[in-house]
């Protein structure tokens, strides 16, 4: 079974972001590392493919400046190669560019039985660009999914939603988006780490891929302004003097949440 993963590297989170006043977007240009969400789909490929009894695990990403530290976390824990988007001409690319040229990389990867994404990222996230892979890709797709079974050729998913989970099942090949805590992501093992050193990860662009335009000129938005949210305001303190729930009620009244 071979499983395809995309993962974002992303800036540190324990680090303080900041904007590029140029182009109001979260600047990326020092090392980058495996966001925390993706780190649940590789494992889930992992596992799978252990169960499988054969296969292997590849990875798809875009990051700027050929940057491979979050990739090689990936390849650490155990998967085989890579295929990394880097290109300054993506700057700036919306949802579904991102969407065209990830699926762009998975069919340059190639012979995927399983596509696994995130829900969505933690620096910067809209939550539809896996949808939009498994459309241009022509797979089922299935979201939210917190726990995945392969059996022959059908793929099983419980998906979770705000009362419980669906029972979903579909053909393969197909393309999910992982909830976290789906798995215990595993820690990469110094073995693992060395191995990762020597792992095949092709780096191309945009234009190696044939998708355009990308960037500013292919997306449908466009920042125009950033502003620091507003600071928030303390609330009311009612000191109790026997008759406190008169005011909690009249507070409520005011609010006409009674």
């Amino acid at each position: 079974m071979n499983v395809i993963v995309c993962v974002k590297q992303i800036p540190d989170p324990a680090l303080p972001g900041a904007l590029d006043p140029a182009t109001k977007t979260l600047k990326r240009d020092g090392k980058l590392i495996l966001d925390e969400s993706d780190s649940y789909g590789v494992e889930m490929a992992l596992q799978l493919v252990d169960a499988a009894g054969g296969g292997e695990v590849g990875l798809v990403s875009m990051a700027p400046n050929g940057e491979v530290s979050g990739l090689r976390t990936a390849l650490a824990m155990g998967a085989a190669k890579g295929v990394l988007v880097s290109d300054p001409a993506l700057q700036g690319s919306d949802a579904l560019t991102t969407a065209k040229v990830l699926a762009a990389a998975v069919q340059r990867l190639g012979a995927a039985d399983l596509v696994i994404a995130a829900t969505e990222s933690s620096d910067g996230y809209t939550g539809t660009v896996p949808e939009q892979m498994a459309e241009l890709l022509g797979l089922p797709s299935v979201t939210f999914a917190k726990r995945v079974v392969v059996e022959g050729g059908t793929l099983k998913v419980d998906r979770q939603t705000e009362e419980g989970y669906d029972e979903v099942t579909c053909p393969l090949p197909a393309l999910i988006s992982v909830t976290a805590g789906v798995v215990e992501p595993r820690y990469p093992s110094f073995k693992g780490i060395m191995a990762a050193k020597s792992k095949p990860v092709e780096n191309v662009t945009a234009a190696d891929l044939g998708v355009t335009p990308v960037g500013w000129a292919g997306a449908g938005q466009e920042i125009t302004n950033v502003a620091a949210a507003e600071a928030r305001q303390a609330g009311e303190i009612i000191e109790d003097d026997g008759e406190t729930y008169l005011k909690v009620v009249a507070y409520l009244e005011n609010l006409k949440v009674i």
